[in-house]
């Protein structure tokens, strides 16, 4: 009997095939970055997975690297966070852009390492939320019991795994202690659900938060935040470990200094949510993208099937 995991795991790699390249062959060779075969890369859907949404957010400092190497890039945005991690790991990827739980699990799968991180004041962290309604009287993590929650896909760091992980800590068991849960599937959709009324309390980033704001896209006079969590590392760039090692080192100059590089303007240099950043570094940690990953052990398979026979409830 086929498991409903495996099926979905194998209708994932189809649809990645179908979306990234024309032939699971062609996709198992990592191109090289030149004009007729640029370096693929997929984004992870965070801010709803749209093509003039989270791909605006990176195609300036990609624009910058090409301005300045010569390397070419097509992107696009996968349908899932897994859908990601499926293109990377069927070879249908070169270069992916992932929360750290995504990233780990590529990791894990040995078809990702580290490629760079944004820096913005000094450092490459950033932080999720339980951010909540003003009205919807949640002043503690005890008031979350027997209210609404939203909550982003199950793979993203920020949306899910810190958020619910954060909950248990303090005493809240989500898939129980809810009224009601939503896997609204993204940032921008958990940030909606709350501005809109359809849930109380809701998981996402401060990044997401402050580009739905700068976005009219929700009023933030309705939001107040619950709680922050403690510094994450920065959503990274990863590179498949097949592509070609010229190429990588190439790359890793690059992200080093583009901040620096004459012609591109600071407009440019942008990161997760659109935001502008100070630079990129590719001096970048295993060690703590690995120890990131201990603020979610909470969050275990049978959590996340909770959550999820939870939210088919609704």
């Amino acid at each position: 009997m086929i498991s409903k995991r495996n099926t979905l795991k194998t209708l994932s790699a189809l649809a990645v095939a179908a979306v990234f390249t024309p032939s699971l062959a062609l996709a198992q060779v990592q191109n090289d970055g030149s004009a007729n075969k640029p370096l693929r890369v997929v984004l992870i859907p965070a801010d709803g997975g749209t093509e003039d949404g989270t791909k605006k957010d990176f195609q300036p400092v990609f624009n910058a690297i090409t301005q300045a190497t010569g390397v070419n890039f097509d992107i696009k945005v996968g349908q899932s966070y897994s859908a990601a991690v499926e293109a990377m790991c069927s070879g249908a990827a070169d270069i992916a852009f992932y929360g750290p739980a995504t990233y780990l699990q590529a990791k894990a799968r040995g078809c990702a390492e580290l490629l760079a991180l944004a820096v913005r004041g000094g450092g490459s962290v950033y932080y999720s939320g339980i951010f909540a309604r003003k009205d919807a009287n949640v002043n503690s993590f005890a008031d979350i019991k027997g209210k609404r929650i939203a909550l982003g896909d199950v793979n993203s760091t920020s949306s899910f795994n810190i958020p619910v992980a954060m909950m248990m800590q303090n005493g809240v068991k989500p898939w129980a202690d809810a009224s009601a849960v939503n896997m609204a599937g993204s940032h921008a959709n958990v940030l909606n659900a709350l501005n809109e009324g359809l849930s109380d309390v809701g998981g996402a980033s401060f990044d997401s938060f402050e580009k739905a704001v700068n976005a009219k896209a929700i009023d933030p006079n309705k939001f107040k935040v619950v709680a922050k969590s403690t510094p994450i590392p920065y959503p990274p760039l990863a590179i498949h470990p097949k592509v070609n090692a010229d190429v990588k080192a190439k790359l890793r100059t690059a992200f080093d200094t583009v901040h620096t590089m004459p012609g591109i303007t600071k407009d440019q240099i942008r990161g997760y949510g659109g935001g502008r950043v100070d630079a990129y570094t590719s001096k970048v940690s295993e060690e703590d993208m690995a120890n990131a990953g201990k603020l979610f052990d909470l969050v275990t398979d049978n959590v996340k099937q909770d959550l999820m026979a939870k939210a088919s409830k609704r």
